[in-house]
């Protein structure tokens, strides 16, 4: 099985670099501009650092499943799952943007068996590269499902 390049090679610096920039362009409008990589919609994940507490927002590639979102743990480098990830799933809930501007309160939670299997399917579909990825590394690459999660003021998250 080929590896995956290491997380300090070129690649992935320029892959972080496409983030940010992707990031960026999403915030500034509103997902009007950035709101796809390589054709594939994006949103943008809010999270809080476990070490750190600082917050912390990353682009990702997004199923609608409506009414579920479904994202992928990739980019953690060959062995390792992303920081995003482990962050993601130490909390109860977050909150994620769609183009637009729009906010949901989410949940995650792990897919898993034919699930899983059905999702990673049509994620591939989706983005072809996950599948190059999955070839190139031992790790289970995560199917995560953003669930609707009550607001904090205990009402269903909206949805526009």
């Amino acid at each position: 099985m080929v590896k995956a390049p290491s997380s300090s090679s070129p690649w992935w610096t320029i892959q972080r670099r496409l983030a940010r920039l992707n990031k960026a362009l999403f915030s500034a409008t509103r997902g009007r501009v950035g709101a796809t990589y390589f054709g594939a919609p994006v949103l943008l994940l809010d999270h809080v650092g476990r070490r750190t507490g600082q917050a912390r927002t990353n682009p990702l590639i997004y199923l609608d499943d409506a009414p579920n979102l479904v994202v992928v743990g990739s980019k953690g480098g060959t062995d390792a799952h992303p920081h995003w990830f482990h962050n993601l799933m130490a909390m109860d809930s977050t909150e994620v943007e769609l183009p637009g501007g729009v906010r949901r309160r989410v949940r995650p939670r792990l897919a898993d068996g034919t699930e899983r299997e059905a999702l990673w399917s049509r994620l591939v579909a989706l983005y072809r590269p996950y599948a190059t990825y999955a070839n190139r590394t031992d790790r289970r690459i995560p199917v995560i499902v953003l669930e609707p999660a009550p607001d904090h003021s205990g009402s269903s998250a909206t949805h526009h």
